[in-house]
């Protein structure tokens, strides 16, 4: 368009538009994706990498190739969770991925630094084009889905993913808290604007439950999620409690070893 102004979000012509559709990533020849699913939280500290990792576990459980890609790139914390701490090696243009004890294929900024503690001081732009880079060139196979840990907020970098990559579904990751209205707000136009279908929204930390009783604490205040569902219309796939084991287990790089029977309902929806 010759009156463009780059501003895709604005954009009432972006499907048809020449630049995004030259910049779209190609999967490469030895790779074939049946369904890509981003994960996105408005904000940051939800758990949005931790339920990616849950819903990989998962899916692994019922025999399904599973791959991650962390599109986190200034914060990646994916290969901590499963305990891995090789560096990606690769031939004839093409990264192997990380391979997880039970066979999840991982992907992040982290399998490519010297020190994983090194910081990743870049701008939006090339954030992107390492993302991109991630889907294009890194040697996947076969995968029945491929999950993406997507960077928290809806600024450049993930409107910049959304262009580029072909996100099939999204689930939102929340927390119970009196700003959630806002930020699930948020990032659900934003997935409208980019015609993304959103699964739903995932509550985490909802709850945390009495050891003595078994009565449901909320920590964070009493959840508001089921009537904010009615108002925009999005499936709540799942309210998940904080388990202290459980943080323990991913803090060990265990993740694959935690159970947490609140998210089959997540795991049917994705398979339905």
């Amino acid at each position: 368009m010759s009156n463009c102004n780059h501003d895709c979000s604005s954009c009432d012509v972006r499907e048809g538009c020449d630049e995004i559709q030259s910049n779209k990533a190609k999967l490469n020849s030895r790779s074939h994706i049946k369904k890509v699913i981003g994960i996105l939280s408005g904000k940051g500290g939800v758990g949005k990498s931790y339920i990616t990792s849950l819903i990989a576990v998962e899916l692994r459980k019922r025999g399904l190739n599973v791959g991650i890609l962390d599109a986190d790139v200034t914060g990646p914390s994916i290969p901590k969770m499963f305990g891995l701490k090789e560096k990606a090696t690769g031939e004839d243009n093409l990264i192997y991925p990380l391979i997880s004890k039970t066979g999840i294929k991982i992907m992040s900024a982290n399998c490519l630094l010297e020190h994983e503690e090194d910081p990743i001081i870049w701008r939006g732009p090339l954030l992107g084009n390492l993302v991109k880079q991630f889907y294009e060139d890194v040697l996947w196979e076969e995968l029945d889905y491929l999950l993406i840990d997507m960077p928290p907020g809806t600024g450049d970098v993930a409107l910049t993913i959304f262009q580029m990559l072909p996100v099939d579904e999204l689930i939102i990751v929340t927390s119970p808290q009196d700003l959630v209205s806002l930020i699930v707000t948020k990032a659900i136009k934003m997935a409208e604007m980019m015609n993304i279908h959103i699964l739903g929204v995932v509550e985490n930390m909802s709850y945390l439950t009495c050891p003595d009783c078994g009565k449901k604490i909320p920590l964070f205040g009493e959840s508001h999620l089921e009537k904010f569902s009615q108002d925009l219309h999005f499936d709540i796939l799942g309210k998940l409690p904080l388990v202290s084991e459980n943080t323990s287990l991913v803090d060990q790089g265990r993740v694959e070893d935690v159970n947490l029977k609140e998210i089959e309902k997540v795991i049917q929806k994705i398979m339905r």
